[in-house]
């Protein structure tokens, strides 16, 4: 990886330090803004690709990180009844506020400010995913239960299959 790090991959970076993990940042030689990219950069399938997407809460316009498995869609409905608020769609300001990251690049850890995580059970299927570090080009590999702690998310069923 090229050093020094971008700041936000800094900020990842040290958050996971702070958490007590060693996990190295990996820089992709291409932007992976989507599921599908990451898994073809890495040469891991799409499901293992473990997408951090930011709603806005409408009632209470707090944000809600939904870590999901890059082959499934988050059920909006599903998940607006777990949080007891109807899910919005956040814009990149939005997103940007709250975690730090622009859209592509938001980790899992290392935001502005504590997030309410809901995680997509789907994704403790595999021994091993990947989550974006803080930049469109970063990524690190992580267990699902890594995940789980690191967050300290709700594992919950709020995806839809292809």
């Amino acid at each position: 990886m090229r050093h020094p790090y971008k700041e936000s991959i800094q900020q990842v970076q040290s958050a996971l330090r702070v958490l007590g993990y060693q996990h190295q940042i990996v820089e992709l030689p291409d932007d992976a803004r989507t599921a599908q990219d990451a898994a073809n950069a890495i040469g891991c399938s799409q499901a293992q690709i473990a997408k951090s997407i930011i709603f806005r809460l409408e009632r209470s316009g707090r944000p809600l990180l939904v870590v999901a498995s890059g082959v499934n869609r988050v059920d909006v409905q599903k998940a607006s009844g777990l949080a007891g608020d109807t899910l919005a769609k956040a814009d990149a300001d939005f997103v940007r506020e709250h975690t730090g990251f622009v859209i592509g690049g938001v980790a899992p850890v290392g935001h502005k400010t504590p997030l309410a995580t809901f995680i997509d059970e789907d994704l403790l299927e595999f021994p091993t995913i990947w989550a974006a570090a803080g930049h469109p080009k970063a990524v690190f590999q992580l267990s699902p239960s890594e995940l789980v702690a690191m967050t300290k998310g709700q594992v919950v069923n709020v995806c839809h299959r292809p």
